[in-house]
């Protein structure tokens, strides 16, 4: 697809989808990430020719020629957005728009053609449209969308490739807490960075994730949940953990997160509570902040509450730091009252629970 063109998408329902006895069996408690919908979509690009071939189609392998331009040089990026199923039967996402701007800014960054925005939001809403039953119907489930974007031109040379694959999966999730929300135990990592200044760390690939692991294993050895990174030029300042931005709530009701300039990824559940916190009378403010002001403020009582953001968890509350020398809590260690109330505001209104000021939820069935 090229210019204005509409791309049209071939409808291949899976002849041998999961009987309703054993979804709901699997739906009962689906997890994160293990159980899987009927379908997937797929759409395949070349240069030349632009995109085609967008299919709804049964979810299965895919077939990959071991000389495939992924496999070699990482060209791959991703993205992850929610599904919901609201109590008058209407099914929603949470700014799928925003997720489809993000998608092509990564695109952009790994040298990779843009998809358009109105496909990628279409291409979501095809696949929740024909698994619509695998969407949970409890209280804090959800239906997980995974698109992702990569290499599959079968060649070996440094250089973009010339063709690509787009593929949406989805998995059903439960409640990411079961028992409540729970504060989680950071480690700060004194020695490995996500990424330095002119890197990948504002597109959301593989790559990033992956020089991510062996901090985070580093991280589960120091008995924590989490890990948390400095800055890669004077290993001062709070970038991210692994894999969520960062918040911290002062005591003269300051919202501080650090910046974007490059080095994190431009969460949308991060724009999202600069939105909600501004409109709770939060002074908000992107600026740096270095450990040593974390770990100070923290023991004086200015620094009330930190918390992490993002798809997932929607909002994590940090009540534990430990580094290297030592150990500290934020806040006593319990969930924070902003931090919850927040949370709260956003889980309902990703919901519909209440009213969507902000025009944040699109109804997709």
């Amino acid at each position: 697809m090229s210019g204005g063109d509409k791309l049209e998408f071939e409808i291949r329902p899976n002849p041998a989808p999961v009987s309703a006895a054993d979804r709901a069996a699997l739906l009962a408690n689906p997890g994160f990430g293990r159980v899987f919908t009927d379908h997937m979509v797929t759409i395949r690009y070349a240069d030349g020719k632009g995109w085609y071939d967008a299919r709804v189609e049964a979810r299965g392998p895919i077939p990959m020629d071991p000389a495939s331009a992924v496999l070699h040089y990482a060209q791959e990026i991703f993205e992850g957005l929610k599904a919901y199923r609201t109590a008058e039967g209407a099914v929603t996402m949470f700014r799928p728009e925003a997720n489809a701007a993000r998608f092509a800014a990564s695109a952009q960054r790994l040298a990779m053609p843009e998809l358009p925005r109105e496909t990628f939001v279409e291409s979501l809403r095809r696949l929740v449209e024909i698994d619509r039953e695998w969407i949970p119907e409890h209280e804090d489930a959800s239906l997980y969308l995974r698109p992702f974007m990569f290499a599959s031109e079968v060649f070996l040379g440094v250089r973009p490739a010339n063709e690509y694959l787009y593929v949406v999966i989805a998995s059903p999730a439960g409640a990411y807490f079961s028992g409540g929300v729970k504060p989680i135990t950071v480690w700060v990592s004194p020695d490995y960075t996500r990424a330095a200044p002119g890197g990948t760390g504002a597109a959301k690939c593989g790559g990033n994730y992956a020089a991510s692991l062996v901090a985070q294993a580093e991280a589960i050895e120091a008995g924590c949940d989490q890990v948390v990174f400095l800055d890669a030029v004077e290993r001062r300042f709070i970038d991210e953990l692994g894999g969520m931005n960062v918040f911290f709530v002062y005591d003269d009701n300051t919202l501080v997160t650090p910046p974007l300039t490059g080095t994190i990824l431009p969460g949308i559940t991060r724009d999202a509570i600069l939105t909600l916190g501004a409109a709770a009378g939060h002074r908000i403010e992107e600026r740096p902040i270095s450990f040593a002001d974390w770990q100070a403020d923290a023991a004086s009582g200015r620094l009330r509450e930190v918390f992490a953001c993002g798809t997932a968890a929607v909002i994590t509350p940090i009540g534990q730091v430990r580094f290297p020398d030592g150990e500290f809590l934020v806040g006593g260690g319990e969930p924070g009252r902003s931090t919850m109330a927040l949370r709260q505001q956003l889980v309902d209104i990703q919901r519909g629970r209440v009213e969507d000021p902000y025009g944040w939820v699109r109804q997709v069935l």
